[in-house]
């Protein structure tokens, strides 16, 4: 590790030095994106193409890229399709050995991708660190899962003289689209268990976070993963449609937004692609009348602050009892307001800013719409009017269910709550959106928030604790909150399809 990396010259000079720009992983190396020619008035489409990639915490421009067009996409699609009868019949074994190798690869540059992280996101250097340390956790449990899977089991039946036996095979080739909001961890998420499946992989992340994904590009061709196995297109909304589209590929795995997810959904349903969709949320934080209020404060910060609150998976809507409420607010006010924003090199920072310019105007339309809406607003509700993308951690009490920001993912650090007397309301109210990714709740009594568990509408729930989320453990929501599951078991059968077969006993 070279801590020197931990630093914004550090990470400057790693994202000049060896990341890959104006170029797509294609086959096995990078193809350079050519600049467009001219047209017939002599001016230049170069600015046109030329994409720039931001440093959040000043506003400031680090690179500027050219991305792919729907070319590359066929390029891609033809490198995949080539590589797909070999790499889908390879052991299982040599498969786990090339996942042990990506996660060894990344541990080696360890430093260098939590500066990519820091410096092209805005992260503060903590939480950087705990994605980069999933990614390389989440590469592993897929080499280690693949491994274990049996390649026959026997199916039990009620015919006798005869036997059914189950195996799995590959989906096909895929195409995976990340979110920007967290770089290499939702890289990992749909990567690992589609080369564990012995998919071959078209993969779009996100164009504004393309430093550290690059990356991946580079340790790809250091541990002689095949030739055509993973291809790595930088591109935009174009680039997306045209994979989603593509009559050769057989999956798409999209993470971000409904509005684009749905027409993600209505493109691949054209030759009845499989799908996985992993979308937005408005997840519930439920604290309860015997819940420990410091405890419950550090659950709220760390459910709706963490990424400045740019995480699906958000607890943005607090419901809290009656009885406590006052007391809780209290608490959780001093909290909100001791946290120390600012960059993500400072080692104090505990709250980055948004990721682009475009997420802080959409986190102030909400602060408009508060405002319109007369909501109480506890502390925050502010752009911060300095360099970079700012804005105040903010919550708003006796919110409205009626209200935009009730209903609304806003993707920043923005909570609402309101109060509950009852379980059965503290359910109705946390099953009261459109959503049903996540919720957390905070009790004293592990049965009766088990039984909560058991009504809530969510796919990942927490009891009493921050929002970790482990390998083995599947992830997905219900209602508009997506379709499928990423993680664990769950993940690895969204990239294989099963097989039977049925012989003489």
């Amino acid at each position: 590790m070279n801590a020197t990396s931990l630093t914004r010259e550090g990470a400057t000079q790693t994202a000049q030095n060896e990341v890959v720009l104006n170029a797509a992983y294609i086959n096995g190396e990078w193809i350079e994106i050519e600049a467009p020619e001219t047209d017939s008035d002599n001016a230049s489409f170069d600015n046109k193409n030329n994409h720039a990639l931001y440093d959040p915490s000043s506003g400031e421009i680090i690179a500027t890229t050219r991305l792919c067009t729907s070319a590359h996409v066929d390029m891609a699609v033809r490198a995949a399709s080539k590589a797909y009868s070999s790499w889908s019949q390879t052991d299982v074994s040599e498969r786990a050995r090339y996942l042990s190798a990506i996660a060894a690869s990344m541990e080696q540059q360890f430093d260098k991708l939590v500066g990519l992280s820091v410096l092209n996101n805005g992260k503060p250097i903590e939480e950087a660190k705990i994605d980069v340390g999933d990614a390389i956790a989440c590469y592993r449990y897929y080499a280690n899962l693949i491994t274990d899977q049996a390649t026959w089991s026997e199916v039990s039946t009620l015919e006798s003289g005869i036997r059914l036996l189950k195996t799995y095979a590959p989906v096909g080739i895929c195409a995976l689209i990340t979110p920007w909001n967290f770089p290499m961890v939702t890289t990992a998420w749909k990567l690992a268990p589609t080369l564990a499946a012995g998919c071959t992989v078209l993969l779009k992340p996100s164009e504004m976070t393309l430093l550290p994904e690059l990356m991946l590009g580079n340790i790809l061709s250091e541990i002689g993963l095949p030739k055509g196995v993973v291809n790595i297109l930088p591109g935009a909304a174009e680039v997306g449609a045209a994979m989603t589209s593509h009559p050769l590929i057989d999956k798409v795995s999209f993470t971000g937004s409904n509005v684009v997810g749905e027409k993600v959904m209505s493109q691949a349903a054209k030759s009845v692609k499989d799908i996985s969709l992993e979308l937005g949320g408005k997840s519930a934080i439920v604290v309860c009348a015997d819940a420990d209020i410091d405890h419950a404060c550090d659950l709220i910060v760390g459910g709706i602050f963490t990424n400045a609150g740019q995480i699906c998976s958000a607890t943005s809507r607090l419901i809290v009892h009656q009885s406590i409420a006052e007391s809780l607010f209290e608490t959780l006010k001093v909290k909100t307001e001791s946290l120390q924003i600012g960059d993500g090199f400072a080692a104090d920072t505990q709250m980055g800013p948004l990721v682009s310019k475009q997420q802080l105007n959409q986190v102030k339309k909400y602060f408009d719409i508060a405002t319109t809406e007369q909501l109480k607003c506890l502390t925050g509700g502010k752009i911060v009017d300095d360099a970079g993308y700012f804005a105040t951690p903010t919550i708003y009490t006796d919110v409205p269910t009626t209200s935009q920001l009730w209903m609304e993912e806003v993707f920043g650090p923005v909570l609402v709550s309101t109060t509950f007397t009852e379980n059965l309301e503290a359910i109705r109210l946390a099953n009261d959106s459109k959503f049903a990714l996540a919720a957390t709740i905070v009790s004293a009594d592990e049965a009766a928030a088990l039984e909560m568990v058991l009504q809530i509408q969510a796919g990942h729930v927490w009891i009493n604790e921050q929002q970790i989320v482990l390998p083995e453990s599947g992830w997905g929501g219900f209602k508009q909150s997506g379709i499928g599951r990423e993680l664990g078991g769950d993940g690895l059968s969204a990239y294989q399809k099963s097989k039977h077969v049925l012989l003489t006993d």
